[in-house]
């Protein structure tokens, strides 16, 4: 059965985040946090925005991160451009499939 972490962020999209994602800085050994996983992250952000929840709202149960951890994570990511990079590998791999429909669009 597959997991609401995977029906958010199915695989072939994991994928493309992977090349566009920064890698995550390295902690020096000691204490700390486990940092949670960047698909379990990506599935509650994809989560919020398609909810309407809150960060705040977001059953962190269901996802690991914590609504805080998933809007740091998110701002970290929209100032790295992750967005954008996203945007245009998904519009890349639609056009070399051919299922862009380009007829309606406008310049």
């Amino acid at each position: 059965m597959v997991g609401i972490v995977e029906r958010l962020v199915p695989d072939e999209l994991w994928e493309l985040f992977q090349r566009v994602v920064p890698e995550a800085p390295s902690r020096s050994q000691g204490g700390g946090r486990r940092r949670h996983g960047d698909r379990e992250v990506l599935a509650a952000i994809v989560f919020v925005a398609t909810s309407g929840c809150t960060w705040q709202q977001l059953p962190s149960a269901s996802f690991g991160p914590s609504g805080a951890t998933a809007h740091r994570r998110f701002s970290e990511w929209s100032k790295a451009r992750v967005w954008a990079k996203l945007h245009r590998l998904v519009l890349d791999e639609l056009g070399a499939r051919g299922e862009l429909d380009w007829s309606r669009c406008a310049i």
